[in-house]
């Protein structure tokens, strides 16, 4: 390609979020629904390591692409064309999550290693003649998510016992080409702290695809009243799922969400810090806030549901989300976040006490869930405005 299609530096579209990446993210809103759909209907051990495995998978689909439109800008003509593409071969992956694991394995797979090398192999071509250090460090991604590619294919042609085991070690090599750095012997490897990111970029993106996370839960919450009679019960599950989601709004976007660009443009090592913040963290906090709409859900349709799946599935959610917050304040600026914290106890002990001591109905987990987060909104904010005052903000 001898256009250059990379993101002007030094100029307003450095770090804009483009218009035909959020049409990329609004295939996502369906995916997650999907996905959502499929937890809620597999609550089992097994049902949980698929849907483990369908949440990295589509977490690691969107935010290798969010890191490749970090270098290349959607506005030029080629790389938009690229977004779309990579939309529809996303919508494939979607449609094809509730039989993942039967008859559309398959598809599921293809598309998946489309996307993962497509993507990859596009941004090596693209920017081969105008910066040769970044299209020789994608090159090795590339080799690396080829050889991921294989055993997602292998594991589609095989029986569940092989596929399950298969598919988990292609996304642990993906983690672990990450953490290496994708060496590849007499080619070196990837040295991401040194890469030059748009920190306002990633985090804005970011932010957008956690609230359209929080978007699919109310759109599932919404669907599943919609469904049902109108009671007591389902008035106040509804009632709790908003609470809870704009809790966990308030949570992430208030101040920590903020955090992220500024840390990442005054870091010595910004594309180090942006893979742990936002590739690694934030994969916690939005399997929380797809675990929180499967709970809202089971609150929802079976108010008066005991046992081990009701409970996890209800307080699961809040949890993960609660500890994904945790390590993201951590890794921005090296502080615990009591507020999160205190939340993550109460959290444990109503787990704790629901399986052990006294059995609670996933409408009362629900409202109890739903009160926890609104108290660490409230620790959270009360701890902002102090310290904003001793600071003389």
């Amino acid at each position: 390609m001898t256009r250059d299609v990379m993101r002007p530096p030094d100029s307003p579209r450095t770090d804009r979020v483009t218009y035909v990446e959020l049409f990329f993210d609004l295939v996502f809103v369906f995916a997650l629904t999907q996905l959502s759909a499929y937890l809620y209907d597999n609550q089992s051990g097994l049902g949980a390591l698929e849907g483990v495995i369908m949440v990295c998978a589509l977490w690691w689909a969107w935010v290798s692409t969010t890191w490749v439109t970090n270098w290349l800008d959607p506005v030029k003509l080629p790389v938009r064309g690229a977004v779309i593409a990579l939309a529809f071969v996303a919508l494939v992956i979607s449609v094809s999550i509730a039989e993942a694991f039967g008859d559309r394995a398959w598809a599921f797979a293809i598309a998946y290693v489309v996307l993962q090398v497509g993507r990859t192999g596009f941004i090596v071509w693209a920017i081969a003649r105008h910066d040769r250090a970044v299209s020789k460090d994608f090159t090795l991604v590339l080799i690396w998510t080829v050889a991921g590619g294989a055993l997602w294919i292998v594991g589609a042609l095989l029986p569940l016992p092989w596929q399950l085991p298969l598919w988990a070690a292609a996304l642990g090599l993906e983690l672990l080409g990450t953490v290496l750095g994708f060496p590849v012997p007499g080619r070196g490897r990837v040295l991401i702290g040194a890469w030059d990111l748009s920190g306002p970029h990633i985090a804005e993106r970011t932010a957008l695809f956690v609230l359209i996370t929080l978007g699919e839960g109310l759109l599932v919450t919404g669907f599943a009243f919609a469904a049902k009679e109108s009671s007591p019960e389902t008035i106040i599950a509804l009632a709790a799922a908003f609470v809870a989601a704009a809790a966990t709004w308030w949570i992430y976007f208030d101040h920590g969400e903020r955090m992220g660009s500024e840390a990442i443009e005054a870091s010595d090592e910004p594309g180090r810090l942006a893979r742990t913040a936002y590739t690694w963290v934030h994969l916690a906090i939005v399997g929380g806030l797809v675990l929180v709409s499967v709970g809202d859900k089971e609150a929802l349709s079976h108010p008066h549901e005991h046992g081990v799946a009701p409970t996890l599935v209800v307080l699961g959610g809040p949890l993960l989300f609660l500890v994904g917050t945790v390590l993201f304040r951590w890794v921005l600026d090296q502080r615990w976040a009591r507020a999160q914290l205190a939340g993550v106890v109460a959290l444990a002990v109503l787990i704790t006490a629901a399986l052990l001591w006294v059995p609670l109905d996933a409408l009362t987990l629900s409202v109890a869930a739903s009160l926890v987060l609104v108290g660490v909104t409230i620790g959270e904010t009360v701890g902002r405005l102090r310290r904003g005052r001793r600071s003389g903000g």
